[in-house]
């Protein structure tokens, strides 16, 4: 399978600690609001946080460009979120830098610009914020904004992925198992893999699966294959959906078992794999008519969302 990196998704935080300043614990307006937003009183953190915004509490005005992204205490207002993240980000606040950044990547309240998003990935980076390590990593990948250089995008994975940032992780594993920008090495490939699937990634977890089930920079094991296969089907990712049902049906790793492949080819099929609804109907060209019924209402009990492709 062909891989695309991805930028990670907006990332908001709503309640930032404001590290280095001053905080005079339940006094402190600025905590008020907190503890109003953590109880649910969204528009009375409004109130709070608004008058400190407009006297330049940086802290404040990030959770004001929230409030308004999410629709929280105040209409939904994408144009008002970004006027406030950029208010905070020219002080220097990570968060409002790395949203800021989003905005200007989505086109979110401000015309798209991967230039901007650039600048602001790139100042929420140098404060060592993983996220924008990462998305730093996806556009120099991708050349967006930039030319394409897959040395400059590993070197930002690797940041990221440093400090644990799972998708970063996942990247770094995909760049070794095909050779962009670093030698081609599967062992290497299954390092990231690992630590990346170990965080719940279920593009990691597929890959290894797949990794293992080749015997491609570690020793073939369909038992192994089948677990990490699993682990991402579980969380929606329709490829290792089909692949546990391939395994079911051929017996690879577990005994033959045609109930449990009509049933993950059917979720596979479902979300939008056609060779899963093709194996389905040949699968149930051996099963008994129960075993149909069977596979069926397994399916239909099975709820997850698709992970995203």
């Amino acid at each position: 399978m062909r891989w695309r990196s991805r930028i990670v998704a907006a990332m908001i935080v709503a309640l930032p600690l404001l590290a280095g300043l001053p905080c005079t614990a339940a006094a402190d307006p600025y905590q008020d609001g907190a503890g109003a937003y953590a109880a649910g009183d969204y528009a009375r953190a409004l109130r709070v946080w608004r008058p400190l915004g407009n006297r330049g509490h940086p802290g404040a005005q990030y959770n004001m460009g929230v409030l308004y992204a999410k629709g929280r205490g105040v209409a939904r207002d994408e144009a008002r979120a970004a006027n406030w993240y950029s208010k905070s980000a020219i002080q220097g606040y990570v968060n409002a830098q790395y949203n800021l950044g989003l905005s200007y990547y989505h086109g979110r309240g401000v015309p798209r610009s991967y230039a901007k998003a650039l600048k602001w990935f790139r100042a929420a980076a140098a404060q060592g914020y993983a996220g924008a390590e990462y998305n730093l990593g996806v556009m120099y990948s991708q050349g967006q904004g930039v030319e394409t250089d897959q040395l400059v995008a590993v070197k930002w994975f690797r940041k990221s992925a440093a400090q644990g940032f799972a998708s970063a992780q996942f990247n770094l594993g995909i760049k070794y198992k095909y050779g962009h920008g670093v030698p081609r090495d599967p062992v290497e490939a299954v390092n990231w893999f690992r630590k990346a699937a170990r965080l719940g990634n279920p593009y990691a977890q597929y890959n290894l699966g797949f990794m293992y089930f080749m015997g491609r920079g570690v020793a073939q094991d369909y038992g192994e294959a089948m677990a990490w296969y699993r682990k991402s089907a579980t969380q929606g990712y329709s490829s290792a959906q089909y692949n546990l049902g391939v395994m079911y049906d051929e017996g690879r790793g577990v005994a033959r078992d045609l109930v449990k492949a009509y049933l993950w080819y059917s979720i596979a099929g479902d979300n939008g794999v056609r060779a899963g609804r093709q194996n389905k109907a040949k699968v149930a060209a051996e099963m008994r008519p129960a075993q149909i019924a069977e596979a069926g209402n397994l399916a239909r009990s099975w709820k997850h969302p698709p992970a995203r492709d």
